[in-house]
Parts: C-alpha cells; sequence; structure tokens
C-alpha cells in the first residue's frame, strides 16, 4: 500500500477500536520512516528492513506488555506490516513476504523501487485499487462525523 494509505487505515482502525488515533497513525507510520530514507541515501540496500522486520515487531510487543500506554502505536505498527502484505498477496508476490523475516533472510524483492518508480508502477495493480475502498470509508467517516457536528 501506499504511505497515505497506512495513515489512512491507521486513522479508521484507531477510530473503530476507540483508541487514540494519533499513536495508531504514529505507529503506522514508522515502518516506512524508518527504513525509505535509509535506503535512499544508502544506508541498506532494501526499502523494507527493520521498520518491516515481524521480528522487530514481535519484539515492539514485549514493550507494549509491559507499557500497556504502547498498544495504540504497536497497534498501527502491525497494521502497517498486514497492509503491505495483503498487497504483495493480492498483486500476486508472496515470495516478497520474507521482507517479515529480516534481518534473519535477506531477500531480492520482486520490485525494489525507489518510491516514486515503485508508485508509477504500482498504478492500475490489484492492491491500488483496494486503496479506493480505505479511502472511501476514510471519507464516509469524515462525512458522518461532520453530520454529526
Amino acid at each position: 500500500m501506499l504511505f497515505p494509505t497506512h495513515l489512512a487505515a491507521a486513522y479508521l482502525l484507531g477510530r473503530r477500536w476507540h483508541l487514540p488515533v494519533i499513536p495508531v497513525v504514529a505507529g503506522a507510520a514508522l515502518p516506512d520512516l524508518v527504513d525509505k530514507p535509509a535506503a535512499m541515501v544508502g544506508l541498506v540496500d532494501l526499502y523494507q528492513t527493520a521498520g518491516h522486520s515481524l521480528l522487530v515487531l514481535v519484539a515492539g510487543f514485549v514493550v507494549v506488555f509491559v507499557r500497556r500506554s504502547w498498544t495504540p502505536f504497536w497497534l498501527g505498527w502491525a497494521s502497517h506490516l498486514t497492509l503491505d502484505v495483503v498487497h504483495m498477496l493480492l498483486n500476486g508476490r508472496p515470495a516478497d513476504l520474507l521482507f517479515l523475516a529480516w534481518p534473519v533472510i535477506e531477500h531480492v524483492p520482486a520490485v525494489n523501487l525507489p518510491p516514486v518508480a515503485f508508485f508509477l508502477s504500482y498504478l492500475g495493480t490489484p492492491s491500488f485499487y483496494v486503496e479506493f475502498v480505505v479511502w472511501g470509508l476514510l471519507a464516509t467517516v469524515l462525512i458522518a462525523d461532520d453530520e454529526s457536528r
């Protein structure tokens, strides 16, 4: 999924579960805010490393277990990884799910493009259309909120 859609989905998740929305959205932003810049400046070769690692997410769960106040942040982070998994499955790239095992397994993803090139290749894929559903839900929630005021 594209970065703005991760944020929109996290907002909807926070609203649906009556969680503080800002930490949920911040958690959903984390993977891309960590991994994309690191790859762009050459610190790592892939765009999905530490922030997208299921192993790192599980370590984060330990923090949540100890300090429950971090639960919304962790759920936002988990939502990001979940949406990336859905995206790869919908677009026929199940082998790319190995990103979840970084750093134990490093793989060469089927699509390893910088963000703008990735966006252009993403247009018209099955998960691109799923994003319209997320944005439609967000619009519905925001319109309902506006009407209830």
